[in-house]
């Protein structure tokens, strides 16, 4: 591929939200390595990019500067509250460590008898509705509920939480590539955010329940743990993350069974492949497309001598498409993940080493719960438009509407 061809289709990857893994594949072909206009390296190969994640020679603490160099290091708190997504140890460790108990595998599955109601109560009012937008009806209350409830968010304040979030998700996204307005709604967001949350701390001072804010707002209290700074931006951080790419895994997951039938229906015939589904959904369709490292020191990788400070950007769509690591990576295969003795590679939509997905145990039994009950109680689902809307958002892809019809299963 010449140089033309090259920038070409890296400014469809960029630019094209529907379909950005045909230019994946054409960088991913052309070469395992690609410089952006922006300086950063694109690495469009598994083994590479796995390589980066599992290496901690490779920071993540760099990422606000690369793609938010608009954002000064003074303003980084208040206009990019992301906590410990963009941290090294040993910050990064302590202020995952007070997080990650509601997180751990035990605590999730206490969390199932509530899912499961939820998502019986998502599918009747789909049922009732027969046509509908399932974004705003399934994908964002599900994983929005449920992390707000976790976290100590009122239901009245759901909406609001829901709207902050879809503008600081935009706001992941390289400045470079943004609007103005973009710009100034992730400003407010985060400023409305953590005035929110500075609220609703001082109310679970006074009164605290059993929920992870009321234990942050305690481990604050000592004063040797965790700053207010650190409070509130943990807290953005986890609800931001903890619902914003399960939507998107929600929505592009089901076009995806929408768009392959005999898929969905192989999983009605096999639910012992539910498990399966997932993974190979997150590796069809990741909701987080791209990340950024940078080198702590010089590193050779693909063939290319990278200096202390170079960035690059690990491209997950193109990697969870590598057919050097996955056979016949274009097509949807819902058992591809079932044989756990010999198992495929792990998809890269959770990341891997230090980053791993914190909220990656409760993403994964949510989507189950929900396939669980489409399989038992949904007969046909049926896209009512061939060019569904997407989000203008270029790392957390996702639909911003899918309208959907809904039969019950006779």
């Amino acid at each position: 591929m010449d140089t033309a061809t090259t920038e070409a289709a890296m400014a469809e990857l960029f630019l094209k939200r529907p379909d950005p893994y045909t230019a994946a594949r054409r960088l991913r072909e052309a070469g395992p390595v690609h410089r952006t206009p922006l300086g950063l390296h694109v690495l469009t190969r598994y083994a590479d990019c796995a390589a980066v994640l599992q290496n901690n020679a490779w920071s993540h603490a760099d990422e606000a500067g690369q793609l938010h160099p608009s954002v000064s290091a003074e303003e980084a708190a208040e206009e990019l509250p992301t906590s410990f997504l963009w941290m090294d140890p040993p910050d990064h460790t302590r202020l995952r460590t007070l997080v990650s108990k509601a997180f751990t595998p035990r605590t999730v599955t206490r969390l199932r008898p509530r899912i499961e109601q939820l998502c019986v109560a998502l599918v009747d009012a789909a049922l009732d509705k027969g046509e509908f937008d399932l974004i705003d009806l399934i994908a964002y209350p599900l994983p929005l509920t449920i992390v707000c409830e976790l976290i100590g968010v009122p239901a009245a304040d759901h909406r609001a939480v829901q709207k902050w979030s879809q503008d600081l998700a935009r706001g992941f996204d390289p400045d470079a590539l943004m609007t103005s307005e973009a710009h100034a709604a992730r400003s407010a967001a985060s400023r409305e955010f953590q005035r929110y949350f500075r609220e609703l701390i001082d109310i679970r001072r006074a009164k605290p329940e059993d929920d992870l804010l009321s234990a942050l707002a305690a481990v604050e209290d000592r004063g040797d743990v965790l700053t207010e700074t650190e409070l509130l931006t943990t807290c953005v951080t986890t609800i931001v993350a903890g619902h914003e790419t399960t939507v998107n895994l929600v929505g592009s997951g089901l076009l995806s069974l929408m768009r392959e039938p005999g898929e969905f229906e192989r999983l009605r015939a096999h639910p012992e492949y539910v498990p399966s589904a997932v993974d190979e959904l997150l590796r069809y369709e990741p909701p987080v497309q791209m990340t950024t490292r940078s080198a702590k020191e010089p590193i050779t990788l693909a063939g290319h001598e990278f200096q202390r400070g170079d960035g690059v950007v690990v491209l997950i769509n193109a990697a969870n498409r590598d057919p050097e690591a996955f056979v016949d990576p274009e097509r949807l295969d819902v058992a591809r993940y079932h044989d756990r003795t010999n198992p495929p590679p792990r998809h890269l939509a959770f990341s891997l080493g230090i980053h791993y997905c914190l909220g990656a145990p409760l993403a994964l039994l949510e989507m189950e719960v929900l396939l669980h009950e489409l399989l038992k109680r949904v007969g046909n689902m049926t896209l009512l438009t061939e060019e569904p809307r997407y989000k203008p958002n270029l790392i957390v892809r996702g639909l911003a509407e899918l309208p959907v019809r809904f039969e019950a299963r006779q």
